[in-house]
């Protein structure tokens, strides 16, 4: 059986209803959103060789990653037989070789009431955020399972860093060099867990108190940055950065005070050793307890004593 499909129409009347209907529809506009607070905007660190002494970042800021080491720290009192002898060889040193930083501000005034020399037990380390407290328990569980020690200075040196970049005048660590190695050592599986560069085989411990650009013909290389031992010279650099003016070329712009040098003159640790080598050997004058261990991490430093 059929059945007859009827055909509905719709008045003219009609349609224009369902259109009026339809125009009648509210129609939501996506709104804006205000734009962030310059307070909440990270800002991106830039390499302006002038605010840093002429030197710029051999290895490019990485959000999230932090640049660390592990270290020991020696305070020197102001007052004291080698607040001074720092404070004499940095200004003999200065007028050897006038562009010499010295690290700690006393070759200008001797207003500080004292220097901190630090002797480094990594290269830098470069940790992801959520391997910072992984560093902390590390040293701190290194600090527990050793004893305090007795280290001093001997003579000075000349190091320069793995770039070549920079040239340092540092001081060498006579006694407590065992000791040093061995909380060194104690660092690699920690280290190797992290894909880090271990520290050197066959280390030479020392306090560097000064630094001068080298001179470098090419930008500098941006890679991982290594803390300097010698091979057979280098020195250790400030954790987070190695510094250097970019090229020749832009070398003439910057003040005659971080100009480059193609070395420290050969006569300067001969002057040193003879003037200062003495004092410095003598057990009165650099004999140091090394009773902490310390990690930076970023800007922060973390210490711990020694209790082993």
């Amino acid at each position: 059986m059929k059945r007859n499909l009827a055909l509905v129409s719709y008045s003219s009347s009609e349609e224009e209803n369902d259109l009026v209907h339809a125009s009648k529809v509210p129609i939501y506009k996506k709104k804006k959103l205000p734009s962030l607070s310059s307070s909440l905007i990270v800002q991106t660190p830039k390499d302006d060789p002038t605010l840093h002494q002429g030197r710029i970042r051999n290895t490019p800021h990485v959000d999230g990653q932090w640049a660390s080491h592990v270290y020991v720290s020696i305070k020197v009192g102001r007052f004291s037989a080698m607040y001074n002898l720092v404070h004499d060889a940095l200004k003999t040193a200065k007028d050897l070789e006038p562009a010499l930083q010295d690290f700690f501000g006393v070759e200008a005034n001797k207003a500080e009431k004292y220097i901190e020399l630090h002797v480094s037990l990594s290269r830098p380390i470069f940790l992801r955020t959520h391997q910072r407290d992984d560093l902390k328990r590390e040293v701190k569980s290194l600090a527990e399972r050793n004893k305090s020690f007795v280290i001093s200075f001997t003579t000075f040196s000349v190091l320069t860093n793995d770039e070549e970049n920079r040239t340092f005048l540092a001081l060498d660590v006579g006694s407590g060099h065992r000791e040093l190695k061995s909380l060194s050592d104690d660092l690699l599986p920690f280290l190797a867990n992290l894909r880090q560069k271990e520290y050197y085989a066959n280390p030479r411990f020392h306090s560097s108190i000064a630094w001068a650009l080298l001179h470098v013909a090419s930008p500098c290389p941006h890679h991982t940055i290594t803390e300097p031992e010698p091979h057979p010279m280098t020195a250790e650099n400030c954790p987070s950065l190695v510094l250097n003016v970019p090229s020749s070329t832009q070398a003439s712009s910057y003040p005659n005070a971080f100009r480059q040098i193609h070395h420290l003159p050969a006569s300067l640790t001969a002057t040193l050793n003879e003037q200062y080598g003495s004092s410095l050997s003598a057990k009165s004058c650099s004999a140091f307890d090394i009773d902490e261990i310390c990690a930076k991490i970023g800007k922060d430093v973390f210490s711990w004593r020694l209790k082993g």
